[in-house]
């Protein structure tokens, strides 16, 4: 009797290939969307190159619903790592456009192109020449924990900037054609150093109460509705709960999840602010629950020397840690205890909490939720049973750019061509090329011919070539 309970693969794609709204302008062919995913593709000074658009129209060729930019910062002191494309000058509308242009193309059948408006706050990883004589802004003087970066809190005048910044962000990625914007409010950028009870210490009109914390946010969702409009699309990314001490027991645990259903009360402005909410968790990157998996201890010791001379914690203890073998191991197996055994869907009760919230009291605003999905049973669960609306993936499209197909066709990519979420991907983007570095997932019999495969496979981003 069980199994006929069971939804059949075609009632899994009905599901997943249905049309969603997102807001009153934006509809996108399906419920999946490729998630914020970054890499070091584009000019020093912040002008987007030929490798970036090589590699976003990789994602709208295998049929995904709509990309989410890279962490797209709206001013250069708030860059996380250099050669990351920009949006804090008109200069930069030109990359913007061809962007548009080319993820607008009729054989890609309506993809959807939204970009992600952000500010590192004080998780500055690799500010790049232009901040070295600077302390990276926040909500706080307190250094971020986990590498030990240094941070400035900022006056309410470098805040007011910093909203116009944002504001004249939505308004260059309006005029460059792309279909909305989100803003990245989550994972421990600037957005959330302000949103969280773990991290703000303020005692002035920005910090104390869940309402002033949310201040800053709440100016930002205005300043844009005011340069944009209401017609366009917004959406916010948001941590379901914080998970500050996740790691550190000693610290802060951050944002509840009943503070963040405040937060996002707050932030949808009675219908004229947030048209959707994309949630995530971790108050930190990287973090236990973001993303989630291994943490991958060769390619730490391998990569991680590029942030030695970012933080006052990186050569001691995070560098020293992941090269002792005893430590290191110790750090990943607490790592991966404090991430918990679920990693698909990780975030999904917490997009269920947020979308139940608002339906009660009437209002069924879209909810996108971000965690390691990559099977079509998993993620048609979901929304039928109305935890969220869409998913949004990003490791699991780097290990199959065309997993919308695969779905299309049956429950998700074969075993040994899954994504592991071992997350190589993320600690080679210090100092590589973006891509999928788990060699057990290439073809071949040999090492030789699997690491042959996987080159190709992670340099393909730089083809075709700029001449």
């Amino acid at each position: 009797m069980a199994e006929q309970n069971i939804p059949s693969h075609s009632a899994d794609r009905d599901v997943i290939f249905e049309p969603l709204k997102l807001s009153k302008n934006l509809t996108i062919k399906n419920r999946l969307l490729r998630s914020s995913i970054s890499g070091m593709f584009d000019d020093y000074n912040g002008h987007g190159g030929n490798a970036r658009l090589n590699w976003e129209e990789k994602f709208a060729r295998g049929g995904i619903g709509a990309i989410i930019s890279a962490f797209t910062p709206v001013a250069v002191r708030g860059r996380i790592l250099v050669r990351y494309a920009m949006i804090d000058h008109d200069n930069k509308l030109g990359f913007w456009k061809e962007l548009a242009r080319r993820i607008h193309r009729p054989e890609y059948n309506g993809c959807k192109y939204i970009m992600q408006l952000s500010h590192s706050g004080r998780q500055q990883d690799m500010g790049g020449i232009e901040n070295l004589f600077w302390k990276p802004l926040s909500s706080t003087n307190t250094k971020d924990f986990f590498h030990g970066i240094l941070s400035q809190a900022m006056t309410k005048g470098e805040i007011a900037g910093t909203v116009q910044s944002f504001a004249e962000g939505a308004g260059r990625a309006r005029e460059a054609g792309l279909d909305g914007v989100e803003l990245h409010g989550s994972n421990g950028y600037l957005l959330t150093q302000f949103l969280s009870s773990g991290i703000n210490d303020r005692d002035d009109g920005y910090g104390g109460a869940v309402e002033n914390r949310s201040r800053f946010v709440l100016e930002v969702v205005r300043a844009i509705r005011k340069k944009v409009g209401r017609d366009f699309h917004l959406q916010m990314k948001i941590n379901g709960v914080d998970h500050n001490n996740w790691l550190y027991p000693w610290l802060k645990p951050g944002n509840s999840l009943e503070e963040t259903l405040k937060i996002c009360e707050i932030l949808r402005d009675n219908g004229e602010g947030v048209d959707a909410f994309h949630v995530s968790s971790g108050s930190t990157f990287p973090h236990p629950r973001n993303p989630p998996g291994d943490f991958p201890l060769l390619a730490a010791r391998r990569w991680y020397d590029g942030m030695l001379s970012s933080g006052v914690r990186t050569v001691f203890p995070n560098y020293i840690v992941f090269r002792s073998r005893i430590l290191g191991w110790l750090f990943r197996r607490w790592w991966i205890y404090r991430r918990g055994p679920i990693i698909e869907g990780i975030n999904a009760a917490y997009a269920r909490a947020i979308k139940q919230h608002f339906k009660d009291k009437g209002d069924e605003i879209p909810i996108l939720c971000t965690g390691g999905f990559q099977h079509a049973s998993v993620i048609a669960q979901l929304i039928r049973e109305g935890w969220c609306d869409g998913v949004t993936m990003a490791r699991p499209l780097i290990a199959n750019n065309d997993l919308p197909k695969i779905l299309m066709e049956k429950n998700g990519p074969d075993p040994d061509k899954e994504c592991t979420y071992c997350n190589k991907c993320l600690v080679n983007d210090i100092e590589n090329p973006l891509g999928c570095y788990e060699l057990s997932r290439y073809d071949g019999a040999t090492f030789d011919e699997k690491y042959r495969n996987m080159m190709e496979s992670i340099m393909s981003v730089f083809d075709p070539p700029t001449y």
